[in-house]
């Protein structure tokens, strides 16, 4: 077997800078990529990283003249000869080379430029991320490579997503593009949903991922963020999803229920404002429908009279515009300044000219205000409205013939002392519970989403007691046909199906859900699809089949929704109606004997315990397994707090107001007196086997 022939690499030394000249074999002509300055600049503040590739210059008898030409590194060479002429570098300095004698000259540069792998993107990403890690500040990357520090933030944003889509990106799996477009939310958990959900879909580009991502946020220009501002949601600890790859228009509102509730607190100190000027009723929300003073009597007031300075300023301004006016009569087309100079005198006369209305104070006592924001987010205030039941009383006119009743003066003074009711977004504007320990209504739309909950449950249990349920029809139909009822009923019976305008997720895999789905299917697979065949067939039906039909129809128009009632007197479900609809419902809950509990409801941090205030939640601790419990977990944090009353209560039997039944009381705890099992993290590391009073207890796991 033949030896193999060992390899024999070129020899390196050190060959003084003015030894070495440019050779004309070097293959690279067009000027590309990083300049010989920045080159030179890179060189000086790191030295040489990589050597020439030299050849000795032979004379015409072919000995060696003790020159060397420069194949193959020629930029590097430009460079180092920028630098001698800047006399940074001394034109003898000693230069690292490669001296070759074999092969072709040319060659030797292609090789060096052809074989050299370029650096994959995400390389470049990382690498610039592990010099931040090391402390280099973004500023100090950004010179160090002749970048902007814009550039720097790009690409440190790139490497922040996910590591899943970055090996899927290394693998030529994913665009540039479409990396840059996930770099929007910081959610690696959301970015990877977005993958997979794009995967399956027709569009991919990148457009589409930033529109997922960004489908539960709310835009800067919103005119919420507008009212508020920017500056006070983020002061507030909100975060803003800003793109680095184009324009954004302010970028997007991750935290809606924080931007709602500090919009919520600004119209309520706006409207307490309005409020000290002594109106009945503020009447505080982001917009009105249309018509909504519809009904109401509009109280007529008077401009503020003008000051002697306003008035004065006010001539000077209108004799301003018209010497600018006649000064540029002739011209085409006005200066910018000029244009600009009259546009601020028609904003300063408009602000004179929309000058406060003065109302009769003893008409203020019974009218009231809307107050709301325009599609700028600037404040509107609308004063001076009386409702119909605020109206002066009638009075009976003692002179006349036939003893009519005669309107009270308008002027009459209200009733004294009131509180100016307001009201924010349609609910009264209350005390901060976090405050003052005082519990604020819950939400419309979880009330809305737990009665869900129970009008599907009382479907499901309609079904099955046809008894119940034939009383319901009866009592729906009496009812409309000699009580001539309006809205509000418990029972639509056209029969239309109710639907859900707000639902929570997991409603569809809800024990009672799947039960109506179920019963649903078997009744259908057995209807005939012919109108007369389904007539004959409903008439054949024994007593029990057809009790047992009409009841499942019948649960279909079981409504129980606590829904928002029309505060305008429009054609929406009133106040009286909704309790109407409350009421029946209990009736019904009672006669079928439903409990929440029965048919698999349970609190969890999905659908109740995450999506109200700590103190709610450690009412519920409290009702449903003690005080003790609700002491271990006070001084967690609210998700932390959610997560582990869900543990706590899973078989309490506790149940949020909105889904009790009126003629129960809320549970007893039955762990009142005894040890409540915490996990490892809530318990103290020497406690004894007998559990120390509550407030020890919780004093100790506080100071922990």
């Amino acid at each position: 077997m033949a030896a193999v022939q060992k390899i024999t690499l070129s020899p390196s030394r050190d060959i003084p800078f003015n030894k070495l000249v440019l050779s004309q074999a070097n293959v690279r002509r067009v000027k590309a990529g990083v300049s010989i300055e920045e080159l030179a600049e890179d060189i000086a503040r790191r030295t040489l990283l990589q050597g020439l590739s030299v050849r000795s210059i032979l004379d015409a008898d072919g000995a060696e003249t003790g020159m060397y030409e420069v194949p193959a590194g020629g930029r590097r060479y430009r460079a180092l000869e920028l630098l001698v002429k800047q006399k940074r570098l001394l034109k003898t300095a000693p230069i690292p080379c490669v001296v070759r004698d074999r092969g072709v000259a040319e060659e030797d540069s292609l090789a060096e430029n052809i074989q050299r792998a370029p650096l994959h993107p995400l390389d470049q990403f990382r690498a610039f991320f592990a010099l931040r890690q090391k402390g280099l500040s973004e500023e100090e990357i950004a010179a160090a490579f002749f970048v902007s520090v814009a550039v720097v933030k790009q690409r440190l944003r790139l490497v922040s997503v996910s590591e899943t889509l970055l090996d899927v990106y290394a693998a030529d799996g994913l665009s540039l593009d479409q990396l840059m477009a996930f770099t929007i939310s910081s959610d690696h958990a959301r970015q990877e949903q977005v993958w997979e959900a794009i995967q399956r879909a027709y569009s991919r580009e990148p457009y589409q991922i930033r529109r997922m991502l960004t489908e539960n946020t709310v835009r800067a220009a919103d005119k919420r963020v507008q009212f508020i501002g920017m500056a006070a949601y983020e002061a507030a600890g909100g975060a803003v999803l800003r793109d680095l790859f184009q324009s954004d228009d302010g970028g997007w509102i991750e935290d809606v229920a924080l931007l709602d509730r500090l919009v919520a607190e600004k119209l309520k100190a706006l409207a307490d404002q309005v409020a000290a000027e002594g109106w009945k009723w503020i009447a505080a929300d982001m917009s009105f429908p249309y018509g909504h003073s519809q009904g109401l009597r509009t109280l007529t007031g008077t401009a503020v009279d003008l000051t002697a300075e306003e008035q004065a300023a006010i001539d000077a301004l209108e004799s301003e515009r018209a010497r600018i006016e006649n000064e540029h009569a002739e011209a085409e087309e006005l200066p910018d300044e000029i244009d600009r100079r009259l546009g601020e005198i028609e904003t300063a006369l408009d602000s004179f000219a929309n000058r406060p209305i003065r109302f009769d104070p003893s008409e203020i006592g019974r009218a009231g205000a809307f107050v709301s924001v325009g599609a700028d987010g600037i404040p509107v205030i609308d004063r001076g409205y009386v409702r119909p039941d605020d109206e002066p009383p009638v009075a009976a006119d003692p002179g006349g013939e036939d003893d009519q009743p005669t309107a009270a003066p308008a002027g009459a003074a209200p009733p004294s002392p009131f509180v100016t009711v307001v009201t924010v977004g349609g609910q009264p504007a209350t005390v901060d519970e976090e405050e003052d320990g005082v519990l604020k209504p819950l939400p419309d739309r979880l009330v809305m989403e737990l009665t869900a909950y129970r009008t599907l449950a009382l479907r499901d249990a309609v079904a099955e007691h046809p008894q119940v349920a034939m009383t319901l029809l009866l009592h729906r139909l009496v009812s409309d046909l000699y009580r001539h009822a309006g809205s509000g009923a418990c029972l639509d019976a056209c029969v239309r199906t109710v639907s859900f305008p707000a639902q929570p997720a997991d409603l569809a895999d809800s024990p009672s859900a799947k039960s109506v789905a179920e019963r649903h299917a078997a009744w259908k697979a057995d209807l005939p699809k012919d109108d007369d065949a389904l007539w004959t067939w409903l008439a054949a039906l024994d007593d029990a089949s057809r009790l047992a039909l009409l009841a499942h129809c019948v649960s279909f128009g079981v409504n129980a929704l606590h829904e928002k009632v029309d505060r305008f007197g429009g054609a929406g479900l009133s106040q009286h109606g909704l309790d109407r609809r409350l009421q029946q419902a209990e009736r019904l809950a009672t006669a079928i004997d439903l409990d929440l509990v029965d048919v698999g409801w349970r609190p969890t941090a999905d659908n109740y315990l995450g999506r109200v205030t700590k103190p709610r939640i450690l009412d519920a601790v409290r009702e449903g397994v003690g005080d003790r419990a609700a002491q271990l977990i006070e001084h967690l944090k609210k998700n932390d707090m959610a997560k582990e009353a869900e543990r706590l209560l899973a078989d309490s039997g506790w149940l949020p107001e909105p889904l009790r039944r009126r003629d129960g009381d809320a549970p007893t705890p039955e762990t009142e007196g005894e040890a409540v099992t915490l996990p490892d993290f809530l318990t103290d590391a020497d406690e004894a086997s007998d559990p120390p009073a509550a407030s020890d207890d919780a004093h100790s796991i506080a100071a922990e």
